[in-house]
Parts: C-alpha cells; sequence; structure tokens
C-alpha cells in the first residue's frame, strides 16, 4: 500500500518533526508513507473572505497538483465523518481489500481546503469537532494510520 500525506506548509518544529519521523519508521514494516509538502500561501494576519477564498484557492490548486488520477482521496475536515480506531482500521483494510492500493490524506492550511480540493477528495474525514494546527494533525493523521495496521494485524496496541 502507498499512503502519501499532501499537507500545505513546512513543519519548524522540532518536537513534531520527531514524533512524525518515530511513526514513519514504525509504519514503514505495513506501507510505503510519503509526506508531501506544497507551499502555503503567504498572507495578511486580516483577510477579507473574498481574499481567504483566494488563498485556498491557490493553496489547492498546489494539492491537486500532487494527486495522481487513481488515488483514493481523503480529505481532512472538521465536517467530515468521524471513526473508532478500530472503525477506521476496518475502512483502511476495506479500502485495500477493493483495490485502493493508492490513498492520499490531505491536510490544508490554516484556512482550511478550497471546494475544488473538497470536490476532488473521495471522502472526508474528521477527527474531532475541535480545531487542530495542521501541522499538528500530520503527528495524529500518522499515528492513527499506525494504530489501524497494528489493529487490522491483531498486533498489540496501546489502548
Amino acid at each position: 500500500m502507498n499512503i502519501s500525506i499532501v499537507t500545505v506548509g513546512k513543519l519548524k518544529e522540532k518536537y513534531l518533526k520527531q514524533g512524525i519521523e518515530e511513526y514513519l519508521k514504525r509504519l514503514s514494516a505495513y506501507a510505503k508513507v510519503e509526506i508531501i509538502e506544497v507551499a502555503d500561501e503567504k498572507a495578511p494576519e486580516t483577510l477579507s473572505e473574498s481574499e481567504m477564498e483566494q488563498v485556498k484557492q491557490k493553496e489547492g490548486e498546489r494539492i491537486l497538483a500532487k494527486l495522481h488520477p487513481d488515488t483514493h482521496v481523503i480529505a481532512l475536515a472538521i465536517e467530515g465523518k468521524m471513526y473508532t480506531s478500530e472503525q477506521f482500521s476496518a475502512h483502511i483494510d476495506q479500502l485495500t481489500t477493493y483495490g485502493k492500493s493508492k490513498i492520499a490524506f490531505i491536510i490544508g492550511g490554516s484556512l482550511g481546503l478550497s471546494d475544488q480540493v473538497l470536490k476532488r477528495a473521495d471522502e472526508t474525514l474528521s477527527f474531532s469537532k475541535m480545531t487542530f494546527p495542521h501541522q499538528l494533525m500530520r503527528l495524529i493523521l500518522l499515528e492513527q494510520v499506525y494504530r489501524a495496521f497494528r489493529i487490522m494485524r491483531g498486533e498489540p496496541y496501546h489502548k
């Protein structure tokens, strides 16, 4: 299985980089996982509604350019479907069973995802009704993907 995490912006925080590297190492036994960073759009702190849409659109174009047509796309969005860890594991297992060997998870920038990216997505996924920093979501997502593979294989994992 090939898993891509397409995400907006560079990661600067050392503690997040260390956690991400650890989960990428652990996941290498189960799948080929790559993180694809696209540039975030520079913008002032306060934006009008139309300026926010322009930022999301530009970031969205960069995201869409990284997706292959045969990839199953899962966009992370607050309004997406929520799973327990066991349900998420079963869902990933079902995707692979039905021939989805390429999965891309999309993490938007601080303003979220453009409508074009959400339309391209095969599904949306939410980890909570709460908002998390997009940089932290990389680590949370990798941990849950790792947990999903451990559950799939019947291997022990912290509950």
